[in-house]
This record gives structure tokens, C-alpha cells and sequence, in this order.
């Protein structure tokens, strides 16, 4: 257990991304008090329900305008230098909603004004973000460090929320605009004091027309991409709509309220740590744990859509939660390990639109099947959709080549019966078995 438990934190070894990892434990906290509260004041201002919901299409429906250009900022300016300036751009909305908030001048148009500025900054600082993890870690440490920041995320929802609601009940919202503010000068101070010498940038890409045609033609001919790519695309648009489905779930079905609701997504988030940390201790990735993760994503979800009590339906959610940080987890680190370093910001680019992006198309029709028909029904199409992708997967991985998983211990490669060899590996065999 104890050498377990090492193994899942082996890449705050690396002085970089440990300064990384506290400045963004900050960060996605103060980020996660400003969206309660900016959905506090907005119900508050509106008394809409319809309002809260629009107000998380305003946040993500930039990934789907501008990440596929953040991807090629990403590609063409040093990432660590992007970041500082992006984390600098992301503190002037807030500081800006604590203004008007102070004031007593804020109308619901600024709260969407300042959800839509922080999401198209987002946009560009996302692909940035995920890129710049190899280029701290190292390929024999990516997957461990993708898992530990999944561990962020997902403790940052319980933490900054938390903290919101405690802030909002003594002093108004306003003082969680201003906090998160204050977070990313902590952020932007961990990258400021990180070693250049011992950081891996990738080359910078000149400036060259096209150049998102090029990263989508070139991850259409590449299929230990292009599936990973297509599964995420497929789930996070059907599946990963728990920000809608649980609060629905806790107050239709189990007729609870809002503890209801934080006790439910408390169970999603100890089974995403949970997951996060075995992920990172087996520090390997590959279309066997894709397929596998996504099978299990559809079966819990299912599971969890049957539960007949509040108590099953708690122990449900920890095996989904877990399942489904390991599929995101997976692919995210499945691409930064098969793409070429010049296109990695532009494909993490792609991945951030399948995931994030996917949000205003899948969370408004979650919405509506959940209030039609029952929220269980919402957690059925997410199931569904899951195991379509993990079938779907397995029938197109088992096209390529008998194929080796990725291991980012630099041990002797796993063989896997069915599981797409990786781009390089490939390429490097066929080299090898030319005559002459």
C-alpha cells in the first residue's frame, strides 16, 4: 500500500510540476468559488433556474469558438510564458464582478459577460496547460502527473465550494470574486519560480496558414488519436453531464435538498480521487485501459441510474466517479504520449473541445431528457453512450496491428492482445523490416 501510495505522488519528485501542483491546488479552488457564487448571484439576480444552466453554456461554449486556436498559440509561444499571461487575463473578470458586485450595479448580463471573458481565456490557457504537463514531467511520468492533476480538479470541487458557501453565508458573494483573483498570483508565482534548465519545451512552430486543418488531418491519419479522440467526443458530450444530472437526481428522485446534492457529488468526487491515485500509481496507459474504463463507465452509470434508495445510489456514484477519471485521464495522457511534440498543443486543443466544448450541446439535452422523463433517464443515455464508445473502440483498435501498451515506468512493455500499436513504435517496426 505504502509503496502504492508513493508511486501515485512519484511526480511531485520533480521540483517544477510540485511548484505546479501548488500553485494550481490555489488556483482551480479559487476558480470553483467563483462559479458558485457567480450561479448564487445570478439566482439570486434572476430567480431562474433556466438562467443557472445558460450561465455554464457561457463558461464552456468558447471551447467550442477559440480552443482549436488556443491550440495554436499553444504550438507557437513558449507554454510557460503563455500561462503567466493567461493566468494574469484570467483575474480581470473577476475583479471586475467584484467591482460591480461592491458597487450594487451588477446585472445579470455582467455575470454572463464574465462567465463568457473567463471561458474564452480558458480556452486559449487550456491547451496550454495540458501540453506543458510532459514538458515538466517527462513521457516516463505523464501519466502519473495527468492522474495528480485530475486529484486538483476533482479536490478543488469539494474544497472551493466549501469555502463559497461558508464565505456567501458571513460576507456576500463579492469576496469570492476577489479571493479567486488573489489565486492566480499564486499560480503565476509557481511558474515564475520554476527551472527553465530543467524543463523539456517542445519546438516552437513557426507561423504557417492552415494550421488547424493540418493537426485535424494529421490526428485523422493517425488512429491511436483519431479513436481516443472519437470515444472523448462521444462521452463527454453524452455522459459526463453530472453538473446536471446530480442536483436533479437529488431533488426529483430522492426528494432531498442541497445536502442531498453535496453528498452526491462528495460520492462522485471520492470515487474520481480514488480513481485519480490508482491511475497514477499504475503509471501506464493504452487502448486496453481505454476500452476497459469506458466499459466500466457505462456499466456504473447504469448501475447508478437503478439504484433504488439514496444510500445505494451514494455507493454507486464512488465506482462511477473512479471510472470516469480514469477514462479522461487515460486519454488525455494517451495522447500527449502518441503525438508529435510540434502538433501537441493543437491536439490537446482538440481534446479540450470534445471534453469541455461537448458541454453546451450535451448539458442542455441531459437537461431536457432528465425534466421529459426522469433524471435516471440522463444517467441511462450517459451509460449507454459509454459503452458504445468502449465497443466501438475495441472493434477499431482490434483493426491495427497487435499492439503494446505504453508504460511510463520504462519497463519492458506490456503486450496487449488487441490494443493499437503506438504511432512511433510503428512506424520504427516497418523501418526495420524493409530490406536493405
Amino acid at each position: 500500500m505504502t509503496a502504492a501510495l508513493r508511486r501515485s505522488f512519484s511526480s511531485l519528485a520533480v521540483p517544477n510540476y510540485r511548484r505546479y501542483f501548488t500553485g494550481q491546488v490555489v488556483s482551480v479552488s479559487g476558480n470553483w468559488m467563483q462559479m458558485v457564487a457567480e450561479a448564487w448571484l445570478l439566482l439570486t439576480l434572476t430567480g431562474s433556474g433556466v438562467a443557472v444552466g445558460a450561465l455554464t453554456a457561457a463558461q464552456f461554449a468558447p471551447f467550442l469558438l477559440f480552443a482549436a486556436w488556443g491550440g495554436v498559440i499553444a504550438d507557437r509561444i513558449p507554454k510557460r510564458r503563455l500561462l503567466i499571461f493567461t493566468q494574469a487575463a484570467m483575474a480581470t473578470p473577476a475583479l471586475f464582478l467584484f467591482g460591480v458586485t461592491v458597487a450594487g450595479v451588477v446585472a445579470p448580463w455582467m455575470v454572463f459577460a464574465t462567465a463568457f471573458a473567463r471561458g474564452s481565456v480558458n480556452a486559449i490557457d487550456n491547451p496550454a496547460r495540458q501540453s506543458f504537463v510532459i514538458e515538466m514531467v517527462g513521457a516516463d511520468r505523464v501519466v502519473n502527473a495527468v492522474s495528480l492533476n485530475s486529484v486538483i480538479v476533482q479536490s478543488s470541487r469539494i474544497l472551493g465550494p466549501g469555502i463559497a458557501g461558508a464565505v456567501i453565508a458571513l460576507f456576500g458573494v463579492a469576496p469570492c470574486f476577489a479571493v479567486n483573483a488573489l489565486t492566480f498570483a499564486v499560480m503565476i508565482g509557481a511558474l515564475r519560480s520554476m527551472r527553465s534548465e530543467e524543463l523539456r519545451p517542445a519546438p516552437v512552430k513557426k507561423h504557417e496558414r492552415g494550421a488547424v486543418r493540418a493537426a485535424i488531418a494529421y490526428v485523422a491519419r493517425t488512429p491511436a488519436l483519431a479513436i481516443p479522440l472519437a470515444m472523448m467526443g462521444l462521452v463527454g458530450t453524452l455522459a459526463f453531464n453530472f453538473q446536471t444530472v446530480l442536483p436533479l437526481l437529488a431533488h426529483f428522485t430522492f426528494g432531498g435538498g442541497a445536502d442531498a446534492y453535496a453528498v452526491l457529488l462528495g460520492a462522485m468526487a471520492l470515487g474520481s480521487i480514488a480513481g485519480a491515485l490508482a491511475n497514477g500509481a499504475r503509471g501506464r496507459t493504452g487502448p486496453r485501459l481505454l476500452v476497459g474504463s469506458a466499459l466500466g463507465f457505462g456499466i456504473f452509470g447504469l448501475l447508478a441510474a437503478s439504484a433504488p434508495t439514496f444510500p445505494v445510489e451514494v455507493a454507486a456514484l464512488i465506482p462511477l466517479g473512479a471510472a470516469s477519471i480514469t477514462f479522461a485521464a487515460g486519454v488525455n495522457s494517451q495522447l500527449q504520449l502518441e503525438v508529435e511534440p510540434a502538433m501537441r498543443g493543437r491536439v490537446m486543443a482538440l481534446y479540450s473541445i470534445v471534453f469541455l466544448g461537448s458541454t453546451p450541446l450535451g448539458g442542455p439535452l441531459t437537461g431536457w431528457l432528465s425534466e421529459a422523463i426522469d433524471p435516471r433517464a440522463g444517467l441511462i443515455l450517459g451509460g449507454l453512450a459509454a459503452l458504445t464508445a468502449g465497443i466501438g473502440a475495441w472493434y477499431a483498435f482490434a483493426r491495427l496491428h497487435p499492439t503494446r501498451e505504453r508504460s511510463a515506468g520504462g519497463g519492458r512493455p506490456r503486450e496487449g492482445p488487441v490494443l493499437g500499436e503506438t504511432v512511433f513504435a510503428r512506424v520504427r517496426r516497418r523501418r526495420e523490416a524493409e530490406p536493405g
